[in-house]
Formats: structure tokens, C-alpha cells, sequence
């Protein structure tokens, strides 16, 4: 079952290249759009992220400290982003730019929450492991 998992980190992956290169490709473009590519690495990262909570809340994933509280967290910035993406694809070239801004900026507070809280939580157990406020 790790090689499903896996599988799917892969795509979850994927999904993140797809959004955030969508986004930055966009920087220097005028009107700044949400791109489909932005839209569909949205939507990657978020069924493939429900995929993997549910693998990794069942025992069945690699994670062995599953935090409900981090993936929670993650999941509802998914799914704004995912929601900032479809709307934004519904408005005309020159409105674009706030669901551009939203979700891109969403998605790379996404990755923050990733690196910071789920990888920490995971290896020390703690929020505030990695600099010494949560006793070992």
C-alpha cells in the first residue's frame, strides 16, 4: 500500500508544480490571470491531498503521527485556493488579478504549513519542536 501513497505524493507533487509555476509564470504578465494550470494543479492538490489524509488517518500511509489539526488546516487553504482558481477563471482577463493573488499566495502558505507544521509534527511531535519550546 506505500507504493499508492506514494503514487499519490507524486501527483500531490505535481499538483504543487502545476499551481505555483502557473502563478509565477504570471508575475510579469499584464493583466495577471489565473491560468488553467493554476486550476487544475489546484484541484490535483486537493483531491490527491484528501487521497492522502485518508491513507495516512487509516494507519495505511507512511505517516506515522497523523496530525488531524495540520491537514485540517491544510484542507480548508486547498480548498479556497481550488475555490480562488474557479472563480477567477470565470471572470474577465482584467478582474483576475485578486483570485490571482489569493490563490497563489494561499498555495505557498500551503507549502509553509507542509514544511513547517506537518513536518514537524511528524518528526518531534510538536508545533514548537524545532526551536526548543516543546520539552522532549
Amino acid at each position: 500500500m506505500s507504493f499508492v501513497y506514494n503514487i499519490l505524493l507524486f501527483l500531490h507533487f505535481i499538483g504543487m508544480a502545476m499551481l505555483i509555476g502557473g502563478f509565477l509564470a504570471q508575475m510579469r504578465a499584464v493583466p495577471r490571470q489565473v491560468t488553467q494550470w493554476m486550476r487544475d494543479g489546484a484541484l490535483t492538490q486537493l483531491l490527491t491531498g484528501i487521497a492522502l489524509a485518508g491513507l495516512s488517518g487509516s494507519g495505511i500511509g507512511t505517516d506515522e503521527n497523523f496530525s488531524p489539526a495540520a491537514v485540517g488546516t491544510k484542507l480548508l487553504i486547498a480548498l479556497i485556493v481550488a475555490v480562488a482558481c474557479i472563480m477567477g477563471m470565470r471572470q474577465p482577463a482584467d478582474k483576475q488579478q485578486p483570485w490571482w493573488a489569493a490563490a497563489g499566495g494561499l498555495a505557498i502558505m500551503n507549502v509553509v504549513v507542509a514544511v513547517f507544521w506537518l513536518s514537524t509534527t511528524a518528526t518531534t511531535g510538536g508545533w514548537f519542536a524545532w526551536d526548543g519550546l516543546t520539552p522532549a
